[in-house]
């Protein structure tokens, strides 16, 4: 049995080593192609990258020798610009730091023209509260790796009581809610200026974000009196986390539906009511449109894998040995 417990830990290493990573990794990446965004001047076309606590840009800096980096931008000049020497510029490297084009920003402006919210508005009660969960997820980790009923014990108690404080002292003292809240209706309101409506949909974040947070807290307790009474309990720390790529595959699916079935009618054109790709190809007017999942997804896989194994180990332990806690 204790040949099993070292695997059924080094599994669960595996698995929170890249919970760690997931978490800072793009998960799913969405990609918008049209006649007017060439590929020799956006080679990935408009493109952006889904993390558990955001959505960022995924387009690159065009490459040398492509139309778009032989183009200038002309301005006036300031006492700030340094004038082109011949000499001592010639070997300067002038594309050093240079950024590709921003396109959450791009994909909002096209998405604007058929009514569709900023991809902000999106996930704002799971965004912010994503690092929470992961802290929730990696304690029970770290307790179902445990052999012995008083170490899961104690390590829930502990990792649970830092994340809940962790939690409070964030959203709650320093402010974090507040300013979330209004950054959000700030940023829903770009392009569709309806102060009461958004202002409703900024209380209900609110809202939510604060049963979000006391309901995960009374699961910590549920978890906790759970091991405690029931044997098999400790199975469910192992399975919960394992079903992270599900949870994130149903989160993005339903948003999408969000998006895609909320059109406000200020937008420059009508189009029905559409359920934008989820998996694959897929075409929106001129727009050819691709969501595949990223690296940061294949993570989530290996943490699957990872407690998969692990759980199953663990349940014939629970068969064989039943003296074990």
């Amino acid at each position: 049995m204790e040949k099993q417990n070292k695997i059924v830990g080094g599994l669960a290493l595996i698995a929170l080593i890249a919970l760690v990573a997931a978490y800072f990794s793009p998960i799913w990446w969405v990609s918008l192609t049209a006649p007017n965004y060439p590929e020799d001047a956006f080679p990935d076309g408009i493109r952006i990258h889904f993390h558990f606590d955001g959505v960022y840009n995924g387009c690159r800096a065009a490459g040398k020798d492509t139309r778009m980096a032989g183009e200038i931008i002309q301005k006036d000049l300031s006492h700030e610009d340094e004038r082109w020497n011949p000499i001592l510029d010639a070997q300067k490297n002038v594309d050093q730091g240079a950024e590709g084009l921003d396109c959450v920003h791009e994909m909002n402006t096209i998405n604007h023209y058929v009514g569709m919210f900023p991809i902000a508005t999106g996930a704002p009660v799971e965004k912010p509260l994503a690092k929470f969960f992961f802290g929730f997820f990696a304690t029970m980790i770290v307790a179902f790796a445990l052999p012995t009923k008083r170490a899961r014990l104690a390590t829930l108690a502990a990792g649970f009581t830092a994340v809940a404080a962790w939690m409070l002292v964030d959203q709650f003292a320093l402010g974090r809610l507040d300013t979330h809240v209004q950054a959000y209706m700030q940023e829903t309101g770009t392009f569709f200026k309806e102060p009461e409506r958004i202002q409703a949909w900024g209380d209900n974040v609110r809202l939510i974000t604060q049963i979000v947070i006391f309901g995960l807290i009374a699961v910590m307790g549920v978890v906790v009196a759970g091991t405690a009474k029931l044997r098999r309990f400790q199975l469910l720390l192992a399975l919960v986390p394992a079903l992270l790529p599900f949870f994130f595959l149903v989160t993005y699916a339903a948003w999408l539906w969000f998006f895609g079935h909320n059109l406000h009618p200020w937008g420059a054109f009508t189009v029905k009511p559409f359920m934008p790709t989820v998996f694959g190809e897929g075409k929106v007017a001129q727009f050819s449109t691709y969501s595949y999942p990223y690296w940061g997804y294949a993570l989530l896989m290996l943490i699957f894998v990872s407690l998969g194994l692990a759980l199953l180990i663990r349940r014939k332990q629970l068969r064989e040995h039943p003296e074990m806690e």
